[in-house]
């Protein structure tokens, strides 16, 4: 399995805050906000990684992430010339994919808590279709949302309901089958010109190939895209960080723990950041 990081847009929910680098470069805490969805994907096991930013950001992405070789993955770039959709992606990243299965995930999600390594591993275990990640939320008209019939099966995905029927929103972290780019080239531009990725998974779902991962009370799935929003998760980082000693989003600790890098490169890439919390962190683990 391969693994896409959409980080294009403006951020323009943002402005002026991301009116001269892209959002998802800035901390979200102690770290750039794009760490949290990598290490997600690293997580899942997956260690071939595109990033599609835009053109005028892709530099700087190169210059923060560089290859991805001090974590043992490999990371390549794409540019997305106009925010045209999630979907897009799978376009842009055609060649990239070529015939294996990926998960996409949005430069800006923000995903913890209890039971979420067990359902990255069924996600990454799966062979046929595709993933979709639901949480519930008190909001549901701001999103777009699964609904299901009463034996709890994925009945229908409607994007931003004016009356919801359900409450379980689709958050930016998506699993599909090989087919994906294929389906995503048949997609006709949304009514805001955009080509949805409700739509690609509809198309799962008529095929009775959509399987739904829900995650539980235990868990946070944090939205980014205001400010308020953003310091709410700053907050909840630093919170689980000074109450149980864990950071969340470290893509060093993901490549050591999956066996990526070794204990002595780990210990480089600590003594690098010695003089931070984050480096002391890092050096914490050999310990």
């Amino acid at each position: 399995m391969k693994g896409i990081v959409l980080s294009g847009g403006r951020g323009t929910r943002l402005y002026p805050a991301t009116k001269a680098v892209s959002k998802q470069l800035i901390p979200l805490y102690d770290k750039p906000m794009v760490y949290y969805p990598l290490a997600t994907l690293m997580q899942m096991g997956i260690r071939e990684i595109l990033v599609v930013t835009t053109p005028e950001d892709e530099e700087r992405y190169r210059h923060l992430l560089s290859d991805g070789t001090r974590w043992g993955i490999n990371i390549s770039y794409c540019r997305q010339p106009k925010p045209e959709g999630i979907a897009q992606a799978l376009l842009l990243g055609q060649d990239f994919i070529k015939d294996s299965a990926v998960a996409l995930i949005l430069g800006d999600n923000f995903i913890h808590g209890e039971g979420l390594f067990q359902s990255l591993a069924r996600a990454r275990a799966f062979s046929t279709g595709a993933i979709n990640f639901a949480y519930r939320v008190s909001d549901p008209q701001r999103y777009g949302i699964i609904e299901f019939d009463a034996e709890g099966r994925p009945q229908r995905l409607v994007e931003k309901p004016a009356k919801p029927k359900s409450n379980w929103a689709v958050i930016g972290l998506y699993v599909y089958d090989q087919r994906a780019s294929d389906y995503a080239a048949d997609l006709k531009p949304s009514a805001r010109g955009e080509l949805e990725i409700t739509d690609l998974n509809q198309r799962y779902l008529d095929l009775g190939q959509l399987r739904v991962e829900k995650l539980g009370p235990g868990n946070a799935w944090l939205d980014t895209g205001t400010h308020d929003s953003w310091l709410e998760a700053c907050h909840y980082v630093q919170t689980i960080f000074h109450r149980q000693g864990q950071m969340i989003g470290c893509p060093e600790e993901v490549a050591y723990r999956n066996n990526f890098i070794s204990a002595a490169q780990l210990d480089k890439l600590a003594h690098e950041m010695r003089a931070s919390t984050y480096g002391q962190y890092l050096k914490a683990l050999l310990a």
